[in-house]
């Protein structure tokens, strides 16, 4: 396997090509004094957060207030953030939460002044939609269990790609092809997704759909 110095071959174009790699580089490069990768991703995400928030049935002019608000946010908080690889995470999850309160505060405004009209009340019923940010994050997911899938032992990564590939995997078939005995592949499945899990649970980026 084609290794860099900072791991696999693979990583690292997983890395590169996704917008949570591109975030994770601009915070490292922001931190190290240079803003310019920082403004890239402004620029990339803002409209990304801003359907989010919109999603949230928050109205266009309070968007804007709600997507400069998570970006304010994110400035104050660039120590603090423990993992790179987390900030395209942690962006979607403020975008969503501003965007809740917002709602919250305007909510009890209308509710403060008057009943919603008939014609508001349909507006203010949520989308069945699927959430903007779906298969951004289902996208991310994929991408962290990857890469801890690469961190296993190749015994292990040769026997979970076997058993992923059957509905009903044949044991006596892959005791065969990796050399073990048919009654140690499924105790060793067993082990080997237990040090999956444990590697996902220690993974800030891990979250399970």
């Amino acid at each position: 396997m084609n290794r860099t110095a900072g791991g696999t071959t693979e990583e690292a174009d997983v890395a590169s090509t996704s917008l949570g790699g591109r975030a994770a580089a601009a915070l490292e490069s922001y931190r190290a004094g240079d803003p310019h990768l920082l403004a890239e991703l402004v620029q990339e995400a803002t409209p990304l957060l801003w359907h989010i928030v919109r999603g949230q049935g928050v109205d266009r002019d309070d968007a804007e207030d709600v997507v400069q608000e998570v970006w304010l946010a994110f400035v104050r908080s660039t120590s603090t953030i423990r993992e790179p690889q987390a900030l395209l995470k942690w962006l979607v999850v403020s975008a969503r939460r501003a965007a809740w309160r917002t709602s919250g505060r305007r909510r009890e405004d209308l509710r403060r002044t008057a009943p919603l009209p008939e014609d508001d009340r349909a507006v203010a019923v949520r989308s069945t939609e699927p959430p903007v940010d779906e298969p951004l994050l289902v996208a991310e997911r994929d991408q962290t269990l990857w890469r801890r899938f690469l961190e296993l032992p190749e015994r292990c990564q040769q026997l979970l790609r076997f058993v992923a590939m059957a509905d009903r995997p044949d044991y006596k078939a892959i005791a065969e092809v990796t050399g073990m005995q048919v009654t140690a592949v499924g105790v060793t499945r067993g082990r080997c997704l237990a040090k999956l899990r444990a590697l996902l649970d220690a993974d800030e980026r891990w979250v399970e759909a």
